[in-house]
Order: structure tokens, then C-alpha cells, then sequence
């Protein structure tokens, strides 16, 4: 199995390193053919071909100058000593490599190579090591960015979710404290009817305890357990409730967060009256890849045991899951919410 070398990711990145490299020896030739007219073409072409295993050369004895100082004298320890120390090895290497360079490569030069020229190399010399360096400094900024940046996603997204859990904690005593009252009541009144109501009940609790730990459930399975929610509302609103379920076929296996809907419904029961005499409608069905529920719209004046914080959770859960929205819309009579189906 062939082994990518130390400090690459990749085969394409390394492809991509030397082909930079090639690039700056080809840039060097022919800006020496341009400026120096002291050498002939062929013996430019000559330079060109030993500048080649040099630069190449000098790029790995720098990364791996790089390498040993991230287990000897990693970033964490001191950022500012480890550039120093970096700059100051590359400097060495850089002197180094012009001193051996031209005590073996000048006095075969054809011509004599005058002062200016030759103050020129050691400039060069010194500097290439600090950009090839500096290369390297911007690397691992960039890297400890991202990182960073990564590491925010995924706290948020572990705040979200435990803020999500919360209020599906919230929902749910207050939704069994409303259940329990209401079986009460039909227990005295209609003991058949209480029965049902207390098997539907159970049906949404074990639902919530087998899916409580899932982050995505299909829509079918959604919508199975809606059907037991939903019985135990509309009994306990009896006729001032009405909730009707419309969905496509071809909508049932995509999916979504559970208990989205059971979220979207009690936002629903939180912030509208809900009278005989002033009925709330929900109508949930599929359109266009979303799951849309819509009711009409009679606001409450107060709301008990509301932090505002329900929508803006379930929305902040969808934004790790797709680009997709949560899309809100209020008119004068109604209020809709579109899930995204995934």
C-alpha cells in the first residue's frame, strides 16, 4: 500500500505542492530569460534543470524542519517562539544551502558574477525560506480556524438539542397534566370512552420514549403516532378542536424530527382560543417537500407557560439537519408553518 509522505493529507495535495513548485522553477526561467542576458539559452535551460531538484529539495528539508518542530515545539506551547525558532532554522537552512551552492556551482559559471548579483543571491537565499515558512504559518492559522469554527457548530448543535429535549420535557407533564384531567372527567361520564382515551395515551408515551433518542423518524411513523395525539385533543377540546391530515404517498418515507408535529400542535392549542363558539382548525398535509401545518388564526391575550422558545429551537434543529427553512407565514386569518421534509 503506497503512503502519502508525512505532513500530506493527500495524493492530490502533494500532486498540487509540486506542481506549484514546477510552476516557480518554470516562472524563474523565463524571467532569467527575459532580465539576464549574460547567459546563453542553453546554458538558462541548464540552471533550469538543476533549479528544479533544488527547490523541490529545499521544500521538503523545510516542511520537514516544520514537522519536527510540531512534535518537539508544537504551536500550543509558545506561538510567537516557535515562528522565531521556525524563521531562524529556515534562515540557517536558506545561508547553508548558497554557501554550498556557489563554492561548488560558481566557479563554473562561464562569466565572472559581479557584486550586485551576487549580494542579489543572498537576498534570495534568505527570503524564499521565510515565504515557504510563512506558507506554513498561514496553513496552520487557517487550520486552528477552522477548527474552531467546527468545534462552535457542534456546541451549538449540542445546546440546540439539549434545549429540544428540554422542551419535549416541558410538553410533556403539562400535556399529561391536561390528559390525566380530562380522563377524569370522562371516567365519571363515559367509562368506554375513558378506556380508548387511556389506551391512545399510552400509544403517545411509548411513542415518545422509543423515538426520544432518534434524531430523524419517517413520516408515516410520525403521523402513526399524531393519529393517538390527535384522538386525545380532539376529545379533550371535543367539538372546539378539528384537526385534518391530508398527505401525498409519495411523502410517507421521507423524514423528519420527531415529534415535529406534536411541537407544531401544541403551539398551536398554546396560542389560540379554543372554543365551541370559536373553533381552531389545523390542517396538516405534504406540499412541495414540506410538511405544512395551518391553522386559523384567534390569538390568545395571555399565554400561560410560554418561553418563546419552542419554534426557535425546532427551527435551530432543522438548520443541522438541511439548508432548507422552516418557513413561517401570518395573514389576518391564519398562521402556517412548513417543516422541511428530508
Amino acid at each position: 500500500m503506497k503512503i502519502a509522505p508525512i505532513g500530506y493529507k493527500s495524493w492530490n495535495t502533494l500532486g498540487r505542492t509540486y506542481a506549484i513548485l514546477m510552476g516557480l522553477c518554470v516562472l524563474g526561467f523565463l524571467v532569467r530569460l527575459a532580465v539576464v542576458d549574460l547567459f546563453s539559452v542553453e546554458f538558462q535551460f541548464k540552471v533550469f534543470l538543476v533549479s528544479i531538484p533544488i527547490v523541490f529539495f529545499s521544500w521538503e528539508i523545510l516542511r520537514g524542519i516544520s514537522l519536527f518542530l510540531d512534535r518537539v515545539y508544537p504551536y500550543s506551547r509558545n506561538v510567537a517562539m516557535r515562528i522565531i525558532i521556525q524563521l531562524a532554522l529556515g534562515t540557517v537552512f536558506g545561508l547553508i544551502s548558497r554557501i554550498l551552492i556557489y563554492y561548488y556551482g560558481e566557479p563554473n559559471l562561464p562569466i565572472t558574477v559581479d557584486e550586485l548579483f551576487l549580494t542579489l543571491t543572498w537576498a534570495g537565499y534568505t527570503l524564499f525560506p521565510g515565504i515557504v515558512n510563512m506558507g506554513f504559518f498561514i496553513a496552520y492559522f487557517i487550520g486552528k480556524w477552522k477548527e474552531e469554527l467546527l468545534k462552535a457548530e457542534r456546541l451549538e448543535k449540542e445546546k440546540t438539542q439539549v434545549q429540544f429535549e428540554n422542551l419535549k420535557n416541558q410538553l410533556n407533564p403539562h400535556f399529561l397534566f391536561n390528559a390525566l384531567a380530562s380522563l377524569n372527567s370522562l371516567i365519571l361520564e363515559d367509562q368506554q370512552l375513558a378506556s380508548k382515551f387511556l389506551q391512545h395515551l399510552s400509544k403517545v408515551y411509548r411513542y415518545v420514549l422509543q423515538h426520544k433518542e432518534q434524531n430523524l423518524v419517517s413520516l408515516q411513523t410520525e403521523l402513526d403516532f399524531i393519529q393517538n395525539y390527535t384522538f386525545l385533543a380532539e376529545t379533550r377540546f371535543d367539538k372546539a378542536l378539528s384537526i385534518r391530515v391530508v398527505t401525498r404517498p409519495e411523502d410517507l418515507d421521507k423524514q423528519l424530527v420527531p415529534v415535529t408535529l406534536q411541537v407544531l400542535l401544541e403551539n398551536a392549542f398554546k396560542h389560540n382560543v379554543i372554543e365551541v363558539t370559536r373553533p381552531l382548525n389545523i390542517q396538516v398535509y405534504t406540499e412541495n417537500n414540506y410538511l405544512v401545518v395551518r391553522n386559523n388564526l384567534q390569538v390568545r391575550k395571555q399565554v400561560e407557560d410560554s418561553n418563546q422558545q419552542g419554534l426557535e429551537n425546532l427551527n435551530k434543529l432543522y438548520q443541522y439537519q438541511t439548508d432548507k427553512p422552516i418557513v413561517i407565514e401570518t395573514t389576518e386569518t391564519h398562521f402556517t408553518i412548513k417543516v422541511p421534509l428530508l
